[in-house]
């Protein structure tokens, strides 16, 4: 099920189980998770992309590990707020990912998301090699703490 908006994605939740963040790449799949409270978001590890199937299947075993309730995609758009190539795969890839499981997916704009990241990182002196093997999962924190973030503050019921 991919939700429209943040009330809608909560709605479909059960309340106390956690949720993870997700930063699709052309090479790889950031990976991250909430406490059961839904108010942290913790980098988890980067998934290599292989294909769809083998992806999918990756994603649905830490989501089924974890007891995870729902997915939040960040939607890579443009500056500008439109959608470009990066926005139409990331839809097909979770349009093909909703046909296998049951649990709702949510968009979060991700711009500056990797960004953010990166800037994290070089702050905490991390080593450049550090870096690359951990951005795309601190990116994936994130996209998910911001879409935690703004559920507190709508006040919308866990």
């Amino acid at each position: 099920m991919i939700c429209d908006s943040v009330g809608e994605f909560l709605s479909a939740l059960p309340p106390a189980r956690a949720i993870a963040g997700l930063d699709l790449g052309t090479k790889t799949i950031g990976v991250a998770v909430s406490d059961p409270g839904r108010s942290i978001a913790t980098p988890l590890h980067t998934i290599r992309r292989r294909k769809f199937g083998v992806d999918a299947a990756r994603l649905l075993a830490v989501a089924e590990d974890r007891d995870l309730a729902g997915l939040v995609m960040g939607l890579p758009l443009n500056m500008d707020g439109t959608e470009g190539r990066r926005c139409q795969s990331t839809r097909a890839f979770v349009r093909d990912l909703t046909r296998l499981t049951a649990l709702p997916v949510m968009y979060w704009d991700e711009r500056l998301s990797t960004v953010a990241a990166e800037r994290a990182l070089l702050d905490a002196d991390t080593s450049r090699k550090r870096r690359s093997e951990v951005i795309d999962h601190v990116a994936a924190g994130y996209i998910l703490q911001g879409a935690l973030d703004r559920m507190r503050n709508q006040g919308i019921g866990r």
